[in-house]
């Protein structure tokens, strides 16, 4: 691994050189990628030449106490000893940053959530759920863009499709795909019993045109009226867009902008998202494997989540982490889970690179 450490902090150096050469200005393009390697390496650089010394320090104190005797040397031993132990951190945190890192973690994402088991309960559940990451996104000041908003009568949710903006919006949001369970007594239930229903939420992060190839033969676009609220001007037009792509059966609407352009841009770029995840997902079976295992990324029928409201409880059954705040959890504070989310996977990680 040092070796390894050795040669990024020499290519590093390098960088500095070739970004510093008239050659390299005079090329816009080549200067951003250098740019960008060098600016990627930048914080295992800063760590390891931290961590070389660390070391330094660690060995000219143990050699200096070879030489002294009484309290001197046990103070430079001391120094050697708290020098060990910063190594050891080091050396940790540098593992952690040498991971593979997820190539979609600073991408944009599309957030889809759909009312699963329980009639009109899972809707009003699944705009819950709505609400909590409109909140949560607000608090990362990430972008908020409606694509498809099917509501009930009673203020619930079938469906919701939105895109999420924002440098990181997927790393932040990807561990919540799968089933959310909620137990809670409904505004219907007369006589108090505790009902059990379910939402099920897809992060998929959003895909560039040159990685997707969308061909006009594999799809048909159909136009509609657009229903619901919005206005006479959406209802009496045909604005709403319908994508329906054949080879794998994947279908995408819009109906949220008035404007029938908007829509199909809006369309096209949950389309990418979908086929981006679709064919990632059968690339090999050993990367389907290794998505399954993930934390919060694999099978999205795997129940995740429980939302128990007589308790104030919420349970992720991936990590066994339980909160009981959940006034707050639905406002949008899920940092602390998030996190915990992300230390497990790591921890994953960190486990099966030292096997």
């Amino acid at each position: 691994m040092l070796e390894r450490l050795k040669a990024i902090a020499r290519r590093y150096d390098e960088l500095g050189e070739l970004l510093s050469d008239p050659n390299t200005l005079a090329d816009m393009p080549l200067y951003t990628r250098l740019s960008k390697e060098r600016a990627d390496a930048e914080e295992i650089v800063s760590v390891y030449r931290e961590y070389e010394r660390t070391e330094g320090e660690m060995n000219a104190a143990f050699a200096e106490a070879e030489k002294e005797t009484g309290e001197m040397r046990d103070l430079l031993n001391e120094e050697g000893y708290a020098c060990r132990e910063k190594l050891s951190q080091l050396l940790t945190k540098l593992k952690i940053l040498l991971l593979p890192k997820d190539k979609n973690d600073e991408r944009n994402c599309t957030l889809e959530i759909r009312a699963g088991a329980g009639g009109e309960e899972a809707a009003l559940f699944a705009y819950e759920l709505y609400r909590m990451y409109m909140g949560y996104c607000e608090r990362h000041r990430f972008g908020w863009e409606v694509v498809s908003l099917n509501e009930t009568e009673l203020g619930g949710v079938k469906e919701a499709v939105v895109f999420v903006t924002g440098k990181g919006a997927y790393k932040r949001l990807k561990y919540e795909s799968g089933v959310h369970r909620v137990q809670r007594v409904p505004e219907t239930e007369s006589q108090g019993r505790i009902h059990t229903s379910t939402a099920t939420v897809a992060v998929l992060p959003e895909a560039e045109e040159v990685e997707v190839e969308i061909k006009d033969e594999d799809i048909r676009v159909d136009l509609y009226r657009s229903s619901g609220a919005g206005g006479q001007k959406v209802n009496k037009t045909e604005t709403a867009i319908r994508i329906t792509h054949f080879p794998t059966g994947i279908v995408v609407t819009c109906q949220d902008e008035r404007s029938q352009l908007k829509n199909k841009e809006k369309a096209f770029r949950v389309l990418r998202a979908r086929l981006y995840d679709y064919y990632s997902g059968k690339a090999s079976g050993e990367e389907a494997a290794n998505r399954k295992s993930l934390v919060g990324t694999g099978d999205r029928s795997e129940r995740i989540r429980t939302y128990n409201f007589p308790q104030s409880r919420i349970t992720d059954h991936r990590i066994g982490l339980s909160l009981h705040d959940m006034e707050g959890f639905l406002s949008g504070d899920l940092d602390e889970m998030t996190d915990a989310l992300a230390r497990a996977e790591t921890e994953r990680k960190l486990l099966s690179s030292d096997e």
